[in-house]
């Protein structure tokens, strides 16, 4: 069996957003050979996120405009207890666990085998300053 392991960093100017990183992904893909087999890309940062979905910016509008009524950004201590450690992020933590931490993709033919649409998502909920990428290929 094969194994790749590669980091990949991003430091997203906002305090929030989505970056498409399946471009990066398809080149460890295909650096690792692994022809069949599974890819596991995590978010190494308890206020970022990895996700699947479409490509479409009006849908990533509508992430941000939920997410912000689910969890609205207050960095005082009186909306979440986890500010009253001197943080101010609490609500990124809330994003993060909603939005979810990794994604596994399958490998086939040496590609990741994705259905219509989908595309591997980096989401920052706490950005403005560097936060790691987990890109492992296992196969053969």
């Amino acid at each position: 069996m094969k194994s790749t392991t590669r980091h990949l960093t991003f430091t997203i100017p906002e305090r929030m957003d989505f970056l498409n990183i399946t471009p990066q992904v398809r080149e460890i893909v295909a650096e690792s050979g692994v022809q069949e087999g599974l890819c596991l890309v995590n978010a190494m940062h308890i206020t970022a996120s990895v996700f699947i979905n479409d490509d479409e910016p009006g849908l990533h509008r509508d992430y941000k405009k939920w997410l912000e009524e689910l969890a609205p950004f207050d960095p005082s201590p009186d909306k979440y207890h986890h500010n009253r450690t001197g943080e101010d992020n609490a609500d990124a933590h809330h994003k993060r666990q909603i939005m979810g931490r990794e994604v596994v993709v399958a490998i086939t033919a040496g590609k990741l085998d994705f259905g219509p649409w989908e595309q591997i998502f980096y989401g920052e909920f706490d950005g403005k300053r560097p936060k790691r990428v987990l890109v492992k290929v296992l196969g053969e």
